[in-house]
């Protein structure tokens, strides 16, 4: 029984103990300190935990290590920049002094008087102020800023008959100088640099031609330029130069320029009169100025009813033009051409009658069908207008014949009965005619859609006869055409 009791108070007692010897080492954990065995336990959990405090303390001389760098790396890199900046402003002067001792030797170049060794000094001048500003936009600006581009103007004169060298070196840097720089392009025109070159235009030739040409190209970009340019008379100078010019180069730097010109409506009479369409539809078979060709045409007809007049009596500008839709597979040259037959039917009825003899309808309804959507749109009001002008001629020959056609009084016999009904075969004869001939004509014409698609096998088989393309056709007639 004392037993019993004995354990069960000792039962009782432990989770006193327990509770007590928790909190004890609990207060030892948390304070780390005391005496006797507090102290133990505390020097126990301090040699187990010694690790900790070292790594706790090890960052602290690193961080201060990188706080020393980043301290440090400031005054570094100021002074790299400092060094830095100094070197480019030494750099940056030293090529200031080059470029202002160019610019005083441009000026003064003829400070030695008659000898050659002032044309020798302005043309290494010229020469050094084309080098630097070739692929350079910030010395162009400096060089146009310290007063380059007078002298080189000058120097166009050749007053003291330096021959082609002088200038040759002055057309080339002014060139590079106006690349790029619309203020240098105006800069060089208002210093009269286009009637000076256009009196070297008389006698030039060869490389003296192609920088001339190349010049005018850089010029007339700058749309201030366009109509001085026009006006100046260049026009006759750069079609002789596209029609008969010695380089490949020289040939499309003049239709650039050219076209650059006839973006200016008030450069098309100009145009006009140097000759420019027949050149414009000469060159609309050459693969390479195609595309420009037909925009120059585009601009003409655009700029002025005599544009249009002019284009139009070229000998055979309609069928050129309705070629171009059938050959070229260029998306911007097939809107182009369809551009200017637009403009060409909408105003003449001899250029819509040649663009039916061309075999244009076909052409165009092709492009209805496969072309781009502004192609598109522009073909089918062409065919528009053919089909309303289609519709006119017949009511008129409708309103011929009636008005033409005999009257005769009384009534009619056996005679009258038997020619009505013979009309009646023949007009029933003639719509049959007309209905075969416009089932061929589809045909033909998807046929040469098929082909020209190149559809794949198992939509447009190779045995394809004629009988699937007559069920294609059946129904159809030509009012039914997509116009």
């Amino acid at each position: 029984m004392v037993a019993r009791c004995v354990h069960a108070d000792a039962f009782r007692l432990w989770p006193i103990f327990s509770a007590a010897t928790l909190r004890r080492k609990l207060l030892e954990v948390l304070t780390c300190g005391g005496g006797g065995g507090g102290g133990g336990s505390c020097r126990g959990r301090a040699s187990c935990r010694s690790p900790k405090p070292r790594t706790q303390s090890m960052p602290r001389p690193r961080s201060d290590r990188l706080a020393e760098l980043l301290r440090a790396e400031p005054s570094e890199c100021g002074d790299g920049d400092d060094e830095g900046e100094a070197d480019a402003a030494a750099r940056k002067a030293a090529a200031l002094e080059e470029l202002k001792v160019v610019v005083a030797a441009l000026q003064d170049g003829d400070g030695d008087g008659e000898s050659a060794g002032g044309v020798s000094w302005r043309v290494e001048a010229a020469t050094v102020v084309r080098r630097k500003a070739k692929d350079d936009a910030a010395a162009r600006e400096m060089l146009a800023m310290l007063g380059a581009i007078p002298p080189l103007v000058a120097m166009l004169d050749d007053r003291d008959g330096a021959g082609e060298e002088l200038l040759a070196a002055a057309l080339y840097a002014l060139l590079n100088l106006g690349i790029g720089n619309d203020t240098n392009k105006a800069a060089i025109v208002q210093a009269g640099a286009v009637h000076k070159m256009l009196r070297i235009a008389e006698v030039a030739s060869g490389a003296l031609t192609e920088a001339l040409v190349a010049n005018f190209l850089c010029l007339s970009a700058l749309d201030a330029n366009k109509p001085i340019i026009g006006a100046s008379g260049a026009a006759p100078f750069l079609v002789r130069a596209f029609e008969s010019a010695a380089t490949e180069q020289t040939r499309h730097d003049a239709l650039r320029a050219l076209l650059n010109l006839s973006i200016a409506a008030a450069n098309a009479p100009h145009l006009l009169a140097a000759g420019l369409a027949p050149s414009l539809l000469a060159a609309v078979g050459d693969a390479s100025a195609s595309d420009r060709a037909l925009a120059g045409l585009c601009n003409l007809v655009a700029a002025c009813p005599e544009g249009r007049r002019a284009v139009s009596r070229v000998p055979d500008a309609v069928p050129v033009l309705v070629d171009v839709l059938n050959w070229s597979d260029e998306a911007g040259c097939q809107e182009k051409a369809a551009y200017v037959l637009m403009v060409l039917a909408h105003r003449s009825y001899g250029d819509r009658a040649a663009m039916s003899e061309a075999g244009a309808t076909s052409a165009l309804l092709e492009l209805t069908l496969v072309g781009t959507a502004l192609a598109q749109r522009r073909a089918s009001r062409i065919l528009e207008i053919l089909r309303a002008d289609k519709g006119k001629q017949a009511a008129e020959s409708v309103v011929v014949a009636t008005v033409s056609a005999p009257q005769e009084r009384g009534a009619g016999g056996p005679c009258r009965e038997e020619e009505a009904e013979g009309d009646e075969a023949c007009m029933s004869n003639e719509k049959r005619a007309v209905r075969q001939l416009v089932q061929q004509s589809l045909q033909s014409n998807l046929r040469r859609i098929v082909r020209r698609a190149r559809l794949p096998r198992e939509l447009a088989p190779a045995s394809a006869s004629a009988e699937s393309l007559k069920a294609l056709t059946a129904s159809s007639t030509s009012k039914s055409l997509p116009f």
